[in-house]
């Protein structure tokens, strides 16, 4: 098989996979939101409401309706690309939801991304490149730590030291609510304001978001320096990195032209994937923070039982991952011809 039709093949796969990934993801979720205690008429009009309102609402929200019924509807929803509407938010569909709050999340992400690449890669090289030492065991420890703490727990320990005892910055949301926001655009206030020529409000912005990105992008900065420097180690070793040296290369550049350039490899992939899963919504993070993005959002319907919004939520969530995942598998097979044998 040439190399042309394997990876066509690998595609193709891939392409047939990717629905049925989808399927069991909003599956799972649409049976586990039934499975929990309690309905939406109970957080809608409280456990004190009389039994036939709640009747009547159930009976409104169709949930009185048999499970096979509700997930076919369900399906075909889907199907439709209609995510459906919040019942707690009369008249706000799912849509109209993720466009007022997903710019908040990618811009999250991007940041916290941005921090923690930076943060992983480079002490990942540096450990890496001193083995034996105590920057290679200090290394191995701020993985570990960075991994093992929960992200919540940081989260409130650096507001209480630098936003409550220091004052360096605020508690949390995204923009001073004494303050307009940069006229819309985007949905991102970075790039908002700066298409609108108000730096002021670039400033501003980056403020508000210093705390919760650093947060987000230390604790993932463990991941990467991890993979960075376990993987380059592995590539200082190889047969020809070893000519390399022998040719009298200098090791500098053998380190950054040659092991580095393969030792990203399984990173990148990682990077694509954590990326995707953090759009998915960063909960803890924006919930911590009061950070006005999706995972703020599906946590409050969660704690109103807003099934459509969880489910809807959910379902975009999945498309994301489930995209994300088909193109970096898509690359790294274009890029590594192994990978699609």
């Amino acid at each position: 098989m040439s190399r042309l039709k394997a990876l066509q093949s690998y595609i193709a796969v891939r392409l047939l996979l990717a629905p049925l990934m989808l399927w069991t993801i909003v599956t799972v979720v649409f049976l586990l939101l039934r499975a929990t205690p309690g309905d939406a008429s109970d957080a809608i009009l409280g456990n004190r409401a009389p039994e036939s309102a709640k009747a009547a609402l159930r009976e409104q929200l169709g949930l009185n309706q048999p499970l096979w019924l509700q997930y076919v509807n369900y399906l075909g929803q889907l199907l439709r690309f209609d995510l459906g509407a919040s019942i707690t938010r009369k008249g706000v569909t799912v849509w109209q939801i993720i466009q007022q709050h997903f710019p908040a999340t990618v811009e999250l992400t991007f940041f916290g991304m941005l921090i923690a690449v930076i943060v992983g890669v480079s002490l990942g090289v540096y450990s890496a490149s001193r083995p034996g030492t105590v920057f290679d065991a200090g290394g191995r420890l701020f993985g570990l730590i960075t991994y093992s703490l929960p992200i919540f727990w940081v989260g409130m320990i650096l507001q209480l030291i630098f936003a409550v005892q220091l004052r360096w910055f605020p508690l949390g949301t995204r923009f001073p609510l004494n303050e307009s926001p940069p006229p819309l655009v985007t949905g991102l206030y970075t790039i908002d304001s700066l298409l609108t020529g108000q730096f002021g409000h670039f400033l501003t912005t980056l403020y508000y978001l210093a705390l919760p990105s650093l947060t987000l992008g230390i604790l993932l900065s463990g991941i990467f320096e991890r993979m960075v420097r376990i993987n380059l180690k592995q590539t200082l070793k190889a047969d020809y990195v070893e000519a390399a040296r022998a040719r009298g290369i200098p090791e500098q550049r053998i380190l950054m032209a040659h092991a580095l350039k393969n030792a990203l490899i399984p990173v990148i992939t990682v990077l694509g994937l954590t990326f995707a899963s953090l759009l998915g919504g960063a909960v803890l993070t924006e919930v911590t923070f009061s950070w006005p993005g999706l995972g703020n959002r599906l946590y409050e319907a969660i704690s109103q039982r807003d099934y459509p919004t969880v489910q809807g939520l959910m379902a975009f969530f999945a498309m994301i991952v489930v995209l994300s995942s088909l193109l970096i598998d898509i690359i790294n097979a274009y890029i590594d011809p192994r990978i699609r044998y």
